[in-house]
């Protein structure tokens, strides 16, 4: 009978084992979140997932009732949008690390540009060239791009040629292909992307600073998300972080 007992509860603990651990996280957090999923496994953790894409949309569909156990946006506004409406655990809200805003292009376009007022950006462009960059509509990186673009007074110039793109890393995709002669984006896209060159720097005082939140989720929170929370965020994190490129705060 207690072996039968046993059993039965070995079985009905597997498919929760199964599930694993799920995190919706910020395109530009791919790599270095990979990274870290790979020693969560390697020790042993258990299943984890990662779905990557806009903050936006990440944060939409965890309103609508999405499987995520963490979000790690790629600003406070997506965090504080489902903070509002009560989805996320408000205590384990944190705010581990930061990034650059970078103006990238292909090597044949690897002339440095002071991105300063007064910049001729239609000139850069040059003919029916556009500039690439996540949609500001929906994309913090492309929020940070219009704010910055603006700052500098370019904004007018650049906003009828922007390529609005899903997120930051289909921005770089449309650099590589040729598509766009310049993008912007973040430092650590461009690090994780070979072929591609930063050519400027926006100025830090250009627009807020960049943030990424990271959060369990109300409706899955518990010890296991916790745990994969400080894993991501803490001390074991840090130096991946530097690695990749991130600005720790």
């Amino acid at each position: 009978m207690r072996l039968l007992l046993c059993l039965l509860l070995l079985l009905s603990a597997a498919p929760a084992r199964a599930a694993g651990l799920t995190v919706f996280a910020a395109a530009s957090l791919t790599n270095m979140l990979e990274e870290l999923g790979g020693r969560w496994r390697a020790a042993g953790r258990g299943e984890l997932r990662f779905a990557f894409a806009a903050s936006s949309i990440l944060a939409r569909q965890i309103e609508q009732g999405a499987d995520a156990d963490l979000f790690f946006a790629a600003d406070e506004a997506w965090m504080d949008y489902l903070d509002r409406r009560g989805l996320v655990a408000r205590d384990t809200r944190r705010n581990p690390l930061g990034n650059r805003l970078v103006l990238v292009a292909r090597p044949e376009r690897a002339a440095p540009v002071a991105l300063a007022p007064g910049l001729d950006l239609a000139a850069l462009l040059g003919p029916g060239g556009r500039i690439a960059a996540g949609d500001p509509a929906h994309v913090p990186a492309g929020r940070y791009a219009q704010q910055a673009l603006e700052t500098l007074g370019l904004w007018n110039v650049a906003a009828p040629r922007l390529a609005r793109a899903l997120n930051v890393r289909a921005a770089l995709a449309l650099v590589e292909r040729g598509e766009a002669p310049y993008g912007i984006v973040y430092a650590t896209d461009v690090a994780a992307t070979p072929g591609l060159q930063v050519v400027g720097t926006f100025p830090a005082d250009s627009h807020p600073p960049i943030s990424y939140p990271a959060a369990v989720v109300k409706a899955r929170d518990g010890a296991a998300a916790r745990l994969l929370l400080d894993h991501l965020t803490g001390s074991e994190a840090r130096p991946i972080y530097e690695k990749h490129g991130f600005v720790l705060r």
